[in-house]
């Protein structure tokens, strides 16, 4: 028996279509719903370390805003005067970085560095007003049993600072809480500063970072869901029409057998009409994707310029925190106030000079000048300073002032500056011992040649110029979005018609920024 006959014919063509087409959609949509719930657990995951690493990092910088408040104290007072201990005493109790939040300073001075008991005497815990000016030890246990004075203490005593964890009293409430803290010793005044932040907090964010995050899912999911189903009913509709107009060109066909000459005329003549009007759909095709490079190119800038002015946005944030702090003390005097005045607004206009230059990035009437090496790393230097010199990097530079290049001063510069943030990142990642960055320059008959090298461990992604590709990074996505050594490498190798490469040392990596003279 034929199933299929040429009454029946569209008829089957709808029924196959709709069961393929039906299977089809429903095993996108079923590994398309597993997978998102996958990759959410997976973020998720990836998620709750790095916030818990970047608590970590903001009570190190909280305790290092504080120690720099107190190092330009104690070199503009006397530290042997009461009033001076008294002094940063009252600030430590009344500061805080975080509105309606649970974390507070807290200080001991040190009777004996070695623990036990009475080893310390508590100066500062708003949380405990009942220990001030009172004796401790490094024997007491938390509700837990640990002994966790005694931990930060042995940490101090061999890296003169500590991460711990312990159970502690949270204001405002009867129940202890697990909580984290950061202890650092301060030498010249014997103290241990410290300050914390408590774990159900914590938690407390990330709970809520979840269930956003879930809502986002699930909608998206249901969108998805949705698109699915609409073009499972289109595509039918579509086959039912399509079979309708095989069923009648078959009728048709029937019908005029006699005619077939005349109509395989009008068939090529209707093939030749559609094969033009695919041709001109194909070019509109093209022209789209030319234009969608170009908006990828231009979210390709976007996205350098944010990685671009994460630095001197945080070096506005130090100054604006340095300038509150000073003026909180009493301290600030219109010499100090017009130092910062202008070291912000060298910042801003560095900024201003960035998206100015990368708004002109792809326009070919940018005219060249000539400049000086070292006043361009001096300029480098400036922005890049302090962020080196507050994670303990030195900085060597060994190049002749008589050195010049002739080429795009502003991209040059922020080369420069993104290929020394990204060794600052090395030495930072891999913990280096004496980390050091070397900055030199050499000319011949050619060719003008900086190299910056590092002691951060080199580069171990094979092959070594896949740094250079777009979106390829091996920092976190907090910390890094792959596009700024691609954009260096376009400005050097076709904007300056030069070569931007990386070898690895004994040591680190260097990189090589060669410029035809």
């Amino acid at each position: 028996m034929n199933l299929i006959t040429e009454k029946n014919l569209s008829k089957v063509i709808i029924y196959i279509f709709s069961i393929i087409m039906s299977s089809l959609v429903f095993m996108i949509s079923y590994f398309y719903i597993d997978n998102t719930y996958k990759n959410f657990d997976t973020q998720m995951d990836s998620f709750v370390k790095e916030y818990y690493e970047n608590k970590r990092k903001t009570l190190k910088k909280e305790i290092d805003t504080i120690f720099d408040i107190l190092n330009y104290n104690i070199i503009i007072q006397d530290i042997r005067k009461p009033a001076f201990k008294d002094e940063a005493i009252r600030l430590l109790n009344n500061i805080t970085f975080e509105e309606k939040k649970s974390n507070y300073f807290f200080v001991y001075e040190i009777e004996n560095i070695n623990g036990g008991d009475n080893f310390a005497k508590l100066l500062v815990n708003p949380n405990r007003p009942d220990l001030i000016g009172k004796y401790i030890s490094t024997n007491y246990k938390d509700s837990n049993g640990k002994k966790f004075r005694e931990e930060f203490m042995r940490n101090i005593r061999n890296k003169g600072e500590s991460y711990t964890e312990y159970i502690y009293n949270k204001p405002n409430e009867n129940d202890a809480k697990l909580k984290l803290s950061y202890f650092r010793y301060h030498e010249r005044l014997n103290w241990v500063i410290a300050v914390g932040v408590y774990i159900d907090d914590i938690e407390h964010e990330i709970q809520q970072k979840r269930k956003n995050l879930a809502q986002v899912v699930n909608n998206q999911i249901f969108q998805n869901i949705v698109l699915f189903l609409l073009f499972l009913t289109i595509a039918i509709v579509i086959s039912i029409f399509i079979s309708q107009k095989i069923q009648s060109v078959l009728t048709d066909y029937q019908n005029k057998v006699s005619d077939n000459a005349k109509l395989l005329k009008g068939l090529n003549s209707t093939l030749q009409k559609r094969v033009k009007e695919e041709i001109e759909k194909n070019r509109e095709k093209e022209q789209l994707l030319v234009e969608k490079s170009r908006f990828i190119a231009l979210g390709e800038m976007i996205s350098n310029i944010a990685h671009q002015w994460r630095q001197p946005l945080s070096e506005l944030s130090s100054i604006l925190m340095n300038i509150k702090f000073k003026h909180s003390i009493g301290a600030l005097d219109n010499k100090s106030m017009q130092k910062k005045s202008d070291e912000a607004n060298q910042v801003l206009e560095y900024m201003s000079h960035t998206i100015d230059d990368f708004r002109n990035f792809f326009m070919p009437k940018k005219e060249k000048e000539e400049f000086t090496l070292l006043n361009m790393i001096n300029s480098v230097m400036s922005i890049a300073s302090r962020g080196l010199e507050n994670n303990n990097i030195k900085v060597i530079i060994d190049i002749d002032e008589n050195i010049k290049i002739h080429t795009y001063l502003n991209e040059y510069q922020q080369v420069v500056l993104n290929i020394i943030k990204n060794a600052k990142d090395a030495l930072l990642e891999n913990d280096t011992t004496n980390a050091t960055i070397i900055i030199k320059a050499i000319k011949d008959n050619k060719n003008t040649i900086l190299t910056i090298e590092d002691n951060g461990g080199g580069i171990i992604t094979k092959p070594k110029n896949k740094i250079f590709e777009p979106y390829f990074t091996t920092k976190s996505q907090a910390n890094g979005t792959g596009i700024g050594l691609y954009m260096s490498k376009i400005i050097i190798d076709k904007n300056m018609n030069g070569k931007l490469k990386v070898i690895n040392t004994k040591k680190g990596a260097k990189f090589l920024i060669s410029i035809l003279q």
